[in-house]
């Protein structure tokens, strides 16, 4: 065999990307998605349409550009760090817990306390069960009265943990974005993207997937300079 081939067991393939359409959330102030028919199979013989959307649309995967002057662009990824085995910290469910309330650091340590440390090299995704508001945009967004959504996120130190101590390849979760809504500076997404890691935004069907064992796939769409990218994310599943 291949000294450096890997092999894949699955039982099941998850999408984790929701489906595009022009009714779905969207940050305030990002273009809307738009989808026009230029071509029709009455008149022309075949069916087309032009789209039109933000980078950070839909299901989506944030690159270093989209916070640092001259940061790389999403094109920049390597093909291998778009696939990575998965850990899931399913917060959704908890009793009491207040729905904004992402991931904390000591949400990491009870995690780790039954499935053991977070394994270098492994992307990390959060349930948080916000998913779930996804068809209704106002309380997918849920905007407070100084225009800023509320959701919740990953906190700065826990971010630090898997990051910096962990070594995570990554971090995704289910809601609008992974940094905290009390957070105005995009501190866990900026500390990800300094180091050039994955950051997947609006994840669908975690509540599908293994607290271990996964492995993600990411279709980034290769935009030159691009600040991010809709992305078609697919998890294998032991």
């Amino acid at each position: 065999m291949h000294p450096h081939r890997r092999t894949l067991s699955y039982s099941r393939v998850i999408h984790l990307s929701h489906t595009i359409d022009p009714d779905i959330p969207a940050w305030p102030g990002d273009p809307p998605v738009e989808m026009d028919e230029v071509a029709g199979i009455a008149n022309n013989g075949y069916f087309l349409r032009k789209i039109s959307m933000g980078e950070h649309s839909a299901t989506h995967m944030n690159a270093p550009a989209a916070f640092y002057e001259n940061g790389a662009g999403i094109e920049s990824y390597d093909a291998s760090s778009l696939v990575a085995p998965a850990v899931v910290i399913h917060l959704a469910g908890i009793a009491g817990r207040d729905e904004r309330n992402g991931l904390s650091a000591a949400d990491i340590a009870a995690w780790e306390a039954d499935h053991g440390p977070v394994p270098a090299g492994s992307l990390a995704l959060v349930n948080t069960g916000w998913g779930k508001r996804w068809k209704d945009p106002v309380a997918y967004m849920n905007v407070d009265a100084s225009g800023m959504p509320q959701f919740p996120g990953i906190d700065v130190e826990a971010a630090r943990v898997l990051l910096e101590q962990r070594g995570a390849t990554g971090l995704g979760i289910d809601s609008p974005g992974v940094d905290s809504y009390r957070d105005r500076d995009y501190s866990t997404n900026r500390m990800a993207l300094a180091q050039r890691r994955i950051v997947l935004e609006n994840l669908a069907n975690l509540e599908q997937l293994p607290s271990t064992g996964a492995t993600i796939f990411i279709g980034a769409l290769r935009l030159r300079g691009g600040s991010g990218s809709p992305a078609a994310v697919l998890a294998l599943v032991p």
